[in-house]
């Protein structure tokens, strides 16, 4: 327990640290537990922007120092980018604990074109930075285990069980996004996924590597427009991959940029499933499971494609930030298994609770949890800890002269702390000026999890049109109808639901073929 004087001292000690503004802004303070198993040597803030000095700060810190805890963040695991030359991010892209270490790989914006001081770095089970020799400046953010041969691709680099680092030189220079098992030769090979649509097989002994697709072409993504690919998935029979270009056309015109959702069976072409911007896939090889879920977005709302016993479904969810509506600003959303067979979704400032069973071909049970501000490019479980990657500074899209040194962090707590973020709200839909056909249905759309709820629909028929909306109350399929709304020729309807009514899904079904628009918000 402590004494007055200890605690005060304590205090002191913060202020001088921090400085008064520093404790206002930041919020909530708090020094993780004394005990001699949390007191060991932290990181120095010494000069960050050479490989020297990552090593002062590996080797330079002092015995018995305290480790400084605000709001799940230690200011001394903090990464950064350097300052002279090019300076654009110090995004924090993949994460993966391996080896009794949590390594995590840092990235700038273009390649080492853009920025440098980049690299990887691992914390240890002492809560200290390092960052390794072998690092490359590059652009990475691809992570995957590598179990028959025992090894961590993370960036360019491969990790065996000991630790030992070595580097895919003829990767280093492009710009990693996903690494996946193989098709053919799952023991010896994997694929490799690049932003600008490259897709390599590599040799996980002897490093060797086959560029097998640009995909720009076998996906025909039009002329203009430049390819962001994201993730990449090996459902077992087909590799998925996801392309998140989006821009004003995709927004205001309902034309697509480039954006792709598309498989490859590894013998016949490759074949687009759909033609707006996507993410993150992931899934689990498994009849009565989701064999893979795949995140994006278009205008209307987020969307989330699961496939299961070989069959495609669309569901949408709402946005919770306007802000990640282009292909740049999403950084990398992520599927992630951080709770042992329970997965977390982060898509558009949203978190969802997933789960992977998709019994009778349905997925249901997806469920909000929080809305969030903070860039989460990757997020892991480590010593029973849920850490959240960032990207918090950077120097790109014209704001050098209004932003200081690139920088991010992790943050550290527990999976149930996501509760506290900000309370889930929302909006999207499942038409945006859309053609819809008598008698067919729309996509369903997630309803549950959210406290008030209301829908706009507005059409352009030059008569009055009756709008069905059903809801599935079970997740299971079967659906059941509401409420009918009539709405006057080109007119307008609202229609707020009653407080404390949900159901798991709600669709609408037009009674004539028009053009239209239903949106829900979620608040």
């Amino acid at each position: 327990m402590q004494t007055q004087s200890q605690e005060a001292m304590s205090r002191r000690d913060l202020v001088a640290g921090l400085g008064v503004g520093g404790l206002v802004s930041m919020g909530m303070t708090r020094a993780a537990s004394r005990d001699a198993g949390t007191t060991e040597a932290y990181l120095a803030d010494t000069d960050r922007h050479t490989d020297a000095g990552a090593a002062e700060m590996a080797a330079g810190a002092k015995a018995g120092e305290e480790p400084l805890v605000i709001s799940g963040v230690m200011p001394r695991l903090g990464v950064s980018a350097t300052l002279s030359g090019p300076r654009s991010e110090a995004g924090i892209g993949a994460l993966m604990p391996w080896g009794d270490r949590l390594w995590f790989v840092t990235y700038t914006a273009h390649t080492d074109t853009t920025g440098g001081g980049t690299g990887l770095y691992y914390v240890d089970a002492s809560m200290r930075l390092h960052k390794h020799p072998a690092s490359v400046v590059g652009t990475y953010a691809n992570r995957f285990v590598h179990v028959p041969s025992e090894q961590l691709f993370i960036g360019p680099h491969v990790i065996d069980v000991h630790n030992k680092v070595r580097t895919i030189e003829p990767l280093a220079g492009y710009r990693l996004t996903a690494t996946m098992a193989h098709l053919h030769d799952p023991a010896n090979k994997v694929y490799v996924l690049g932003m600008e649509s490259e897709l390599w097989e590599v040799d996980v002994r002897t490093l060797d590597v086959k560029l097998l697709f640009t995909l720009n072409f076998d996906l025909k993504l039009p002329a203009g427009y430049k390819p962001h690919y994201k993730g990449g998935f090996n459902a077992g029979d087909r590799i998925i991959v996801g392309n998140n270009t989006y821009h004003e056309r995709d927004a205001v015109e309902g034309i697509s940029t480039g954006g792709r959702l598309a498989e490859w069976d590894g013998k016949s072409e490759w074949r687009t499933v759909e033609s707006t911007a996507f993410c993150d896939i992931a899934g689990t090889r498994m009849g009565d499971h989701a064999a893979a879920m795949a995140i994006g977005w278009d205008r209307a709302s987020v969307l989330l494609n699961v496939l299961t016993r070989g069959k495609w479904t669309r569901y949408r969810l709402p946005k919770a930030s306007q802000t990640f509506d282009h292909a740049w600003y999403t950084e990398w959303p992520r599927i992630r298994e951080v709770e042992t067979e329970r997965y977390l979704i982060d898509m558009h400032g949203m978190f969802y609770e997933a789960p992977k069973a998709a019994y009778g071909g349905q997925y249901w049970g997806l469920k909000p949890i929080c809305q969030h501000l903070r860039i989460v490019p990757d997020f892991c479980t480590w010593r029973g800890m849920l850490v959240l990657a960032g990207d918090q500074v950077t120097a790109v899209t014209g704001n050098a002269h209004l932003v200081g040194e690139p920088q991010s962090n992790l943050w550290f707590g527990k999976t149930d702390d996501l509760w506290s973020f900000g309370k889930p709200a929302g909006w999207g839909g499942v038409w945006q000026d859309t053609p819809v056909k008598a008698g067919e249905p729309s996509d369903p759309f997630l309803m549950t999890g959210f406290d008030r709820k209301c829908l706009h629909l507005v059409h352009d028929a030059g008569e009055a049109v009756v709008f069905t909306i059903q809801v599935d109350f079970l997740g299971n399929g079967r659906w059941v109808q509401y409420e009918r709304l009539k709405v006057p020729a080109a007119g307008y309807v609202h229609h707020e639901f009653p407080a404390g009514f949900s159901a798991h899904w709600v669709r609408i079904v037009p009674h004539a073929s028009c053009r239209a628009t239903a949106q829900f918000v979620y608040t």
